[in-house]
Formats: structure tokens, C-alpha cells, sequence
């Protein structure tokens, strides 16, 4: 980057997607500082190559090198399995009044846990769909895939991601 100009309009382009960034880096890293580690270096990483960006859609540039960072950084380091703590990161929004919020807590680790158990690959595409709303174009260019292998990993992950939680219903685990 090269002058203040460049550095406001970086800001008023990616900033916005912070929170997405922040949300795919915490499932694929599964724990809060490692999450914050990754967007940062994701984001000195956009900063330096933003005369690259081209235009286009912002959140998914930026997300896609969320992902490079964090796989770079998994192949370099060889950290493959990493902590996870299911009451600090939520999808699920907590309804109001106290059985409500206990129902939605439970509800929300037990969707957690069938989560944790997906592969990466599966979980990945699962939350840029379901928790990002990302188009099955922006996931198969953010992943570098194409758009049938998102839809096949979508549809396994989604049958995956049930038969976990049916699992979880009737007190049964199922491990991969």
C-alpha cells in the first residue's frame, strides 16, 4: 500500500467483512486466540496485496485469504489438532426467558458438537453456505473447487451433520 488513500479505502472496503473473517477463522482453528492470530495475519496479508484486489466481492477476496492463511499455516506448522470450546463460539442466537435460553444452549452445543465432529473439508463449505450465505459460486471460488464439488461436499456435510445430531438425540456417538 502506498499512501493514507489507499489505506482508507482498504478500510472502508474489507472492514466491513471483519466479522465474517473472524467467524470462518474461528471454526477452522477452533479456538478464540488462534482465530484472532489468523485474521490478523490474514489481514497484513490483504493490506500488503490489496493493489491486487480487483474488484469483485470484497467478502469472499478477503475470506479466501482467511483460508490460504490458515492452511498455509496448518501445512507449515503440521498443528492438526487444536482445542475447541463450544460455549465461547455459538451460531445459534439464545431466545428470550430463562428455559428458552437454556433450551437454545443446549440446542447450540449439541449443534457444536455434531459440527466438531464433520471434516474440515465438510465443515468449511457447511459454514460459508449456512453461516456466512455464501452462493455455491463464491464457495467453489473462495475453495478453489468447483461449484459440483461444493454441492457434493454441501449435501455430505448436511447428511453428515444429521446423522450427528439424530446420534446426539439418542444419546448415541458417532465418531469417524
Amino acid at each position: 500500500m502506498r499512501n493514507n488513500h489507499d489505506v482508507s479505502q482498504f478500510e472502508k472496503i474489507m472492514l466491513p467483512h471483519l466479522d465474517a473473517a473472524y467467524n470462518l477463522a474461528r471454526w477452522l482453528t477452533r479456538n478464540d486466540h488462534d482465530a484472532e492470530d489468523l485474521v490478523q495475519t490474514a489481514f497484513v496479508r490483504a493490506v500488503r496485496f490489496f493493489d491486487s484486489y480487483q474488484g469483485g466481492n470484497p467478502r469472499a477476496w478477503l475470506l479466501t485469504i482467511v483460508r490460504h492463511t490458515f492452511y498455509t499455516g496448518l501445512r507449515d506448522n503440521r498443528q492438526d489438532e487444536q482445542t475447541f470450546d463450544e460455549d465461547i463460539h455459538s451460531p445459534l442466537p439464545c431466545a428470550s426467558g430463562p428455559e428458552q435460553n437454556q433450551n437454545s444452549r443446549d440446542t447450540s452445543r449439541i449443534v457444536n458438537q455434531a459440527l466438531e465432529k464433520l471434516p474440515n473439508t465438510f465443515r468449511e463449505v457447511l459454514i460459508l453456505k449456512e453461516l456466512e450465505e455464501m452462493s455455491y459460486k463464491e464457495i467453489a471460488d473462495l475453495a478453489g473447487i468447483p461449484i459440483g464439488t461444493v454441492m457434493s461436499r454441501l449435501a455430505r456435510a448436511r447428511k453428515l451433520l444429521l446423522k450427528y445430531l439424530n446420534g446426539a438425540g439418542s444419546g448415541e456417538s458417532h465418531g469417524m
